[in-house]
């Protein structure tokens, strides 16, 4: 565990707490849970565990609304669990990822309740960003910024009887998460004791929500919305990607305050940090060496199934982290987008989504991912290779976005159902009962980790199979990328190690069978499908892969 480089070509798996194992029967997933399961981590092969929110929270958005970043929501578990989570993992050379979240608190917490009972211009005013409306009566909010959760982003500060006052707070996501003022010493000085106290604990690093967004331009001045109607852009929105509350360059101080913090530890502790930003470019100047160490490249994750994206994200991001000296961090899904056998699946004439292609695309470009150079991020269930879950009854969605937008926004709970481990029948093996926080499709008992491991072809030893070679071949380290010639909807690299040896990496995103050049040679270290046949045909064989499939090929010298 001395391995102070470790986070340069990690494979870091991310736990959604409250969906990933249910230990008390509840219908909630846990930390216990989450300790029970520890072995099957190792086993898949990953380095480290990023954990989403367990802090105390009224779970408004699913625990990114925290009340008390000292403390453990009571339904997940307790402080102890914490240190045993730790100290288990480590004993099997896994790490710890928390999440903070420092862009806003919930209305819950200790320090909006005092600004609620103080007079305005006290110093609890100050830590978050509340101005006077604007209007004779200060009814119009002080500024047209929107919420990412649709909707205003600013809401009245009420009495104590719930009339308006003529003050304002900013909430760029839900009402009940009001936006800290960055400008404030309290908050500089809060956020440096809480990453000291979960330090202290032997956490090993932290991923920063909103981690572009700490930062309001001066003025707090209106935006120019691509639209005029009440129609939110998403965060990461390239239309919004400059907007005064996004990206702004005095976020930089702040990461470097923290980065001193996390030096000060032995070994230093990591930070990812979720930079939604426009262009590589952007999103390197977070990777500065006295900033943070690495930050999820969503430029590929929005690429899709297109080879001149990937292609144009994947150099945009190596030429633009090299001359700051950080690796890239890659990532297909997480808690807060559509999973990508469902995001990448084509649709049908019909009008239906082909997940069986959707899925065979998804180990493709999961396997084409795990080639490239840098860390990797898996959400969890995504190694069952799980769809989105489209239908949910309304009365079981919990995603504010859904609650704000009257239902016609709010993906975020399709990618949260608690994953299957076992049986033929809700909660397979999620928790003791058949409930589940957010319930579970009819079908999946053919995903579930029982069904799954041990059986050849499945996409849970194909993950296992792909991390352990990713691990033990020295040229998918920290070696250079070369691109080789190919067709325009075919991506192949080789890597390259230190003495020599090298590994090529394959994807045809064609619909068409591909004929490899005999010269990358045949030798299958592993493929995303069974479409992979020699063909010995001339004086020397040769390899072709079907469509949709990707292949690693070597090592050679």
């Amino acid at each position: 565990m001395r391995d102070n480089d470790w986070w340069r070509q990690a494979v870091v798996y991310q736990v959604y707490p409250r969906s990933f194992a249910d230990s008390d029967g509840d219908g909630m997933g846990d930390i216990p849970g989450l300790i029970s399961r520890l072995d099957y981590l190792t086993d898949l092969g990953v380095n480290a565990i990023w954990i989403s929110p367990f802090y105390t929270s009224p779970l408004h958005d699913g625990g990114y609304d925290v009340a008390d970043y000292r403390s453990i929501d009571a339904r997940l578990g307790t402080m102890d669990d914490v240190d045993t989570l730790i100290a288990q993992a480590h004993a099997r050379s896994i790490r710890i990822l928390m999440d903070i979240v420092p862009n806003h608190t919930s209305s819950e917490h200790p320090w909006f309740r005092e600004l609620l009972a103080s007079e305005p211009g006290s110093p609890a005013w100050d830590r978050y960003i509340v101005r006077e409306g604007s209007g004779p009566d200060r009814e119009t909010p002080p500024n047209n910024w929107r919420s990412v959760f649709h909707g205003r982003g600013w809401s009245h500060i009420r009495t104590p009887d719930g009339e308006p006052t003529g003050y304002w707070y900013l909430h760029l996501f839900d009402t009940t998460q009001p936006d800290l003022n960055w400008d404030n010493a309290d908050v500089h000085a809060e956020f440096r004791t809480i990453l000291q106290f979960w330090f202290d604990r032997g956490v090993d690093g932290f991923r920063i929500d909103v981690a572009h967004g700490l930062v309001k331009e001066a003025g707090l001045p209106d935006f120019d919305y691509p639209t005029t109607d009440d129609e939110t852009p998403a965060m990461f929105d390239e239309d919004v990607a400059h907007a005064p509350f996004w990206d702004q360059d005095g976020v930089h101080a702040i990461y470097r305050e923290w980065r001193t913090v996390a030096d000060a530890y032995d070994p230093p502790r990591i930070f990812c940090g979720e930079t939604w930003v426009p262009n590589a470019g952007r999103m390197a100047r977070y990777q500065r060496p006295d900033e943070l160490h690495t930050s999820f490249n969503f430029v590929y994750l929005e690429a899709g199934w297109d080879a001149a994206r990937m292609r144009s994200s994947i150099d945009e991001t190596i030429a633009s982290h090299a001359k700051v000296g950080a690796p890239p961090t890659w990532v297909l899904s997480n808690h807060d987008v559509v999973r990508h056998r469902t995001r990448m699946a084509p649709i049908d004439a019909d009008g239906s989504v082909d997940l069986e292609r959707g899925l065979r695309r998804a180990r493709a470009a999961t396997l084409f991912t795990m080639s490239l150079p840098g860390s990797m991020y898996i959400y969890q269930g995504e190694e069952l290779g799980l769809p989105e879950v489209t239908e949910l009854p309304d009365d079981a969605r919990q995603d504010p976005a859904w609650h704000r937008s009257g239902g016609t926004d709010g993906t975020r709970d399709g990618c949260r159902v608690p994953i299957p481990w076992s049986g033929d029948a809700p909660s397979y093996g999620f928790g003791s009962g058949a409930a589940s926080w957010l319930p579970q499709p009819p079908d999946w008992a053919d995903l579930a980790v029982s069904q799954q491991s041990g059986s050849d072809g499945s996409t849970l030893e194909f993950y296992r199979r792909a991390l352990s070679i990713r691990h033990a071949e020295p040229a998918l380290g920290a070696g250079p990328l070369g691109w080789l010639d190919s067709d325009d909807d075919v991506l192949a690299i080789r890597r390259t190690a230190t003495d020599g040896s090298a590994v090529i990496s394959v994807i045809n995103l064609s619909d068409a069978v591909l004929h490899l050049p005999r010269a990358w040679g045949i030798d299958v270290l592993v493929a995303s499908s069974e479409d992979v046949v020699v063909l010995n045909t001339g004086d020397q064989p040769a390899l072709a892969i079907g469509p949709e499939t990707a292949v690693w090929l070597g090592p050679t010298s």
